[in-house]
């Protein structure tokens, strides 16, 4: 049984929840507790969306430095590798996926947002990757993931200062893609994500997986994984349901399987 992070269903929206008071520092455990729900989310097959939570007070305010002060250069090639591939695990899920974030979203607890595929935040939030100010640099995949999301230049500007930015800057600067008030968030959030309920979910993972994996390489070889991807749809009850329910019915009326 998970002490800090879970994986609630309700109506094909899973939802990951971060509870570790007071302000959801992701220690060891949080961060292998987050891969396990976010291995739980992709297999489960009541799960069509799925929404990353960290409260009404707080997203998460970072690494628990406690328990990193100490390491050893061998112990931190460990301990970044494990961080790496937990928070990675959100941005595998083949699914739709959402942060909704209240207060403060720092550090590896950003970098668990920027794994999402879309952010929704309060008016209160509070973002940035301040760890140039404890004298090392984002290893969650926040250099990684905040340059691709809003380029270069602009995260540097964050990661070199270590400085905040709010719900205003974020959505300006593109890290954010709505802005609500804080008792929203997650209706918010349950709402983008309640669109896919319904949806073609072996098509919304394709697409997922040909966007993905096309940033990670040249256009010819983006548009190789996205052919590909295409072409395997055609294997699935879905295309054959939609492509029917089109030319009998018109746009928009198909009721998917997901097979």
């Amino acid at each position: 049984m998970a002490e800090f992070v879970t994986l609630e269903v309700s109506e094909g929206i899973g939802t990951i929840r971060l509870a570790r008071p007071p302000m959801n520092a992701l220690n060891r455990q949080v961060q292998q507790e987050l891969r396990a729900a976010a291995r739980e989310a992709t297999v489960n097959p009541d799960v069509k969306a799925v929404i990353v939570y960290g409260g009404e007070k707080v997203f998460a305010a970072g690494a628990d430095i406690k328990e990193m002060a100490e390491l050893s250069f061998g112990e931190a090639s460990d301990l970044i590798a494990d961080l790496q591939r937990d928070i990675a695990a959100v941005s595998e899920i083949p699914k739709p996926t959402v942060a909704a974030v209240t207060g403060y979203a720092l550090g590896g607890g950003l970098e668990v947002a920027l794994s999402a595929d879309r952010r929704i935040v309060g008016d209160n939030a509070k973002l940035g990757v301040p760890e140039i100010l404890l004298g090392i640099i984002p290893g969650g995949g926040g250099t990684q993931r905040l340059a691709r999301l809003v380029g270069p230049a602009k995260a540097k500007d964050l990661v070199f200062t270590g400085r905040f930015v709010d719900a205003e800057e974020a959505l300006r600067i593109g890290l954010v893609d709505e802005v609500v008030a804080p008792d929203d968030v997650y209706e918010a959030a349950k709402r983008w994500a309640a669109q896919f309920t319904k949806g073609a979910s072996r098509a919304i993972a394709a697409a997922k997986a040909a966007i993905d994996q096309g940033l990670d390489v040249d256009l010819q070889s983006g548009l190789k994984v996205e052919a590909q991807q295409f072409a395997a749809l055609f294997a699935t009850a879905d295309r054959k349901i939609g492509m029917q329910s089109f030319i009998e019915n018109g746009p928009g009326k198909a009721q998917f399987t997901g097979e």
